[in-house]
């Protein structure tokens, strides 16, 4: 646990204490060990004139919403010090009461919500004040004798309590532990299977007891011979049908959703160290690292043993059975699938509706078997009861913070292959299927596209589609990283020069069938398998115009597009019975791709006597197509406006009259 804080950087901060709370709050945000996603509140205490002239005590708190690795002086809410120590009086106050309190006492009403803990910092009598979830304290917390453990470790400096739920139950019950110390005899608090706060007038000694108290409880582990060495990765799964088992998992796991949703495979060492435990049924039932994991992760995973697709419907009925054994009155039971799962001997699987929510999960699920691991050198892993669980999983506000981002856009969940995607039509699809809410597994020969996309809901693969090893690699990556595949949009080609038939090169005819045609069924041969596992399954191929009305001197070109189209037919045909729908776009004339440079442009509208405006727009509706017009057809055809529609050969051309 290093101690981040450099008094040359906080000098700039020394006249404003706001600046200071934002400058510690990231020291700790930087560290996952003591924060992961929105974890722990921070909060400062400033004496301030209001509009009126009169002098008014703030308590500037962590906002809701705001992760302390990022967190800037907006993310702090100022509320009236005098209403949060009120409330603390209070015998009682309904979660929504004292959201509503809270925000009567703000002094900004369009800043954030204060944290849940806001009364808590308030009732503590120093100006800066701390809070994580440690994971070195919560992990000696979590084994049988822990508060013995910590008490032994830390001696009188440190208040010890046992777990409350957060918020006013919480503050209610320090304040009544609390009224008679005299708190300059303590560093800090340790809330048993919850985390620390530490406490001073000045952000320097705060920020350095926290520190101070994770690093001992981690020198504490690594004195116990529990600290962890995992191996290397070894690979796991056999061949296509472990992948195909993958894919089935993810589909499970979508239909009880009822909505598609991602799931990624992590073998990394501390992954398949977990996996391959013995007693896995034993020590993954027992509960997360801290309470206020559950709306991420669940209670517990799924154990994936022996049947993994069985095991879902398993952990599925559990948990309903778990919801009707916990719920209070009014209380609806959530989605029954799980978060995430151990597939014993190969490593620990994801679920979610975004790769960013798969990202979430993984970082807390990372934490929490390194965790687990560790309490178990320790004499156990014991995480809280079950019911003090449910309580905070189905907690009002808890709910609140995951109902913020419920709404998806149309492809939400989606997982898309596509090929030549590095420009033109194929870049254009893949920007296409994000921004509506797919992920993507974007190929093409060309290196390049392994950085072309900065987003972590694209990954950027080189990959021959005339070689079905890079093929079948590329497929691999995809469905180990997001768990299955929805839609194919089969777009890579090339567009050769032009040539008479009696004049042809055969080399240029062979390379344009290669690419043009053979590749398309290649890739499709590939995906069929997985696309059958896929949530309302889609290829689109990205044909031409030449289909229905050819050019001379394109007969390569031409030739290998009739034969895609008529591929598409005989696949849509074939595949209805699986559900998997195939439509085929021609689209003709899209200027804004790599093959009609600013030369060549020029040549073929002197050709036809036309400006270069004019001769972009030589169609019956005289306006331009571009890859982005494709792109937002061929995202229609993935999605539910053409749920009903196969074999469907549509133009994208602006009106074409031979076509017609």
């Amino acid at each position: 646990m290093e101690n981040r804080w450099r008094d040359a950087d906080a000098a700039s901060f020394a006249d404003d204490l706001l600046q200071l709370r934002v400058y510690t709050s990231r020291l700790l945000g930087q560290d996952p060990d003591l924060v992961l996603h929105g974890g722990g509140n921070t909060s400062v205490k400033i004496t301030q004139e209001n509009f009126f002239g009169e002098t008014e005590s703030l308590l500037y708190v962590k906002g809701s919403g705001w992760d302390l690795a990022t967190i800037e002086a907006p993310g702090f809410p100022a509320v009236k010090m005098d209403t949060l120590l009120k409330m603390a009086r209070l015998e009682h106050l309904s979660d929504t009461d004292m959201v509503r309190l809270q925000r009567s006492a703000m002094i900004d009403p369009g800043a954030p919500n204060p944290s849940v803990e806001a009364i808590l910092h308030a009732l503590i009598p120093f100006r800066f004040v701390d809070h994580t979830h440690a994971d070195a304290v919560v992990t000696l917390s979590n084994t049988p004798h822990g508060e013995q453990l910590l008490r032994e470790l830390y001696g009188e400096r440190m208040l010890i309590f046992p777990y409350v739920m957060p918020g006013f139950i919480l503050a209610k019950d320090v304040h009544q532990r609390t009224r008679d110390i005299d708190w300059s005899q303590y560093d800090g608090i340790i809330l048993l299977h919850h985390g620390v706060f530490t406490f001073a007038d000045e952000a320097k000694i705060s920020y350095a007891h926290m520190i101070d108290i994770v690093a001992k409880a981690e020198a504490f582990i690594e004195e116990q011979g529990a600290a962890l060495s995992p191996g290397e990765t070894i690979e796991a799964l056999s061949g296509e049908q472990d992948l195909l088992t993958l894919a089935s998992i993810r589909h499970r796991v979508s239909c009880i959703r009822s909505q598609a949703s991602l799931c990624r495979l992590a073998q990394d060492p501390l992954s398949q160290l977990f996996a391959q435990q013995k007693n896995l049924s034993r020590i993954a039932s027992q509960g997360p690292l801290t309470p206020d994991h559950v709306i991420r992760t669940k209670r517990i995973p799924a154990l994936l043993d022996p049947d993994p697709v069985a095991a879902i419907d398993k952990f599925t009925s559990e948990y309903e059975y778990y919801f009707e054994k916990n719920k209070s009155e009014g209380q609806t039971c959530l989605n029954p699938a799980p978060c995430w799962a151990v597939w014993p001997g190969i490593g620990t699987l994801k679920f979610g509706g975004s790769s960013k929510e798969l990202g979430i999960i993984d970082d807390i699920n990372q934490h929490t078997l390194k965790s687990i691991l560790q309490a178990e050198k320790l004499g156990g892993w014991c995480a809280l009861p079950e019911k003090d669980i449910f309580e905070l999983e189905y907690w009002e506000l808890e709910q609140a913070k995951l109902k913020k981002g419920a709404q998806g856009a149309d492809l939400q969940g989606k997982i898309a292959l596509v090929t030549g995607a590095a420009s033109g039509i194929g870049k254009a699809c893949v920007e296409a299927l994000i921004a509506q809410g797919a992920v993507v597994a974007a190929v093409d020969i060309d290196p390049a596209i392994e950085t072309r996309f900065a987003t972590e809901s694209v990954i950027g693969i080189r990959c021959d589609v005339t070689d079905t090893s890079d093929i079948h690699s590329a497929l691999r990556r995809l469905v180990t990283n997001f768990g299955g595949l929805d839609i194919l949009i089969s777009n890579a080609g090339t567009f050769p020069s032009s040539a008479r038939i009696e004049e042809m090169d055969e080399a240029l005819w062979d390379k344009s069938m290669a690419i043009n045609l053979t590749s398309h069924q290649r890739v499709l041969s590939a995906c069929i398998p997985f696309l059958r596992q896929g949530m309302d399954p889609a290829v689109i191929f990205i044909a031409s115009k030449n289909v229905p009305a050819p050019g001379v001197g394109a007969s390569s070109y031409s030739v290998a597009k009739a034969g895609m189209t008529q591929l598409a037919r005989i696949a849509a045909l074939e595949l209805a019975g699986d559900g998997i729908r195939v439509n085929t776009l021609h689209p003709d004339a899209v200027f804004d791709t790599a093959i009609w440079t600013d030369e060549v442009l020029e040549k073929r509208a002197r050709h036809y006597g036309l400006s270069i405006k004019e001769y972009k727009t030589r169609n019956l509706l005289k306006t331009e197509i571009c890859s982005s017009d494709v792109a937002e057809l061929t995202c229609a055809l993935a999605g539910p406006p053409f749920a009903k529609t196969t074999g469907a050969q549509i133009p994208i051309d602006g009106g074409n009259e031979r076509v017609i």
